[in-house]
């Protein structure tokens, strides 16, 4: 279970950093002005969502439904796993709208400003400090 666990882990970083950055070329999208710019952040997001965030996602899911499986008669009645849970169905629905965004921009319907995408770069830092104490302090 050590490498299950450490491959979830491993899959997990590559997720959030595909979040973390993701919303920052939004930014940097939504300031840019000329069409060369416009061009490569469009490739670039769609790079990082599809090559990156995506599979690192999806693996840290697969990965993390594996450890649930196996540890279901402890995680099962254990509060903080339930919230957890929550927590990553959260970040999934996160994705998925980033997903939305980026198609948003790939066919020039952007609707917000770069203040916007500012504050959201904040959603996925909120919900890994919360999934980091809940794993490791098990508060309930």
């Amino acid at each position: 279970m050590a490498w299950v666990k450490a491959f979830h882990i491993v899959f997990t970083v590559t997720w959030f950093a595909g979040l973390f950055y993701l919303p920052r070329l939004f930014v940097y999208h939504s300031q840019s002005t000329d069409a060369v710019s416009t061009e490569r952040f469009k490739l670039m997001e769609h790079r990082l969502y599809y090559r990156i965030a995506t599979p690192g996602g999806a693996l840290a899911v697969i990965f993390g439904l594996w450890l649930l499986l196996q540890g279901w008669a402890a995680y099962a009645q254990a509060g903080w796993m339930q919230v957890k849970l929550a927590l990553v169905a959260a970040l999934i629905a996160y994705h998925v709208y980033l997903g939305k965004l980026l198609q948003d921009f790939k066919y020039d319907r952007n609707r917000h400003g770069h203040v916007y995408y500012r504050w959201l770069n904040e959603f996925p830092l909120v919900i890994l400090i919360g999934a980091v104490i809940l794993v490791e302090v098990q508060p309930f």
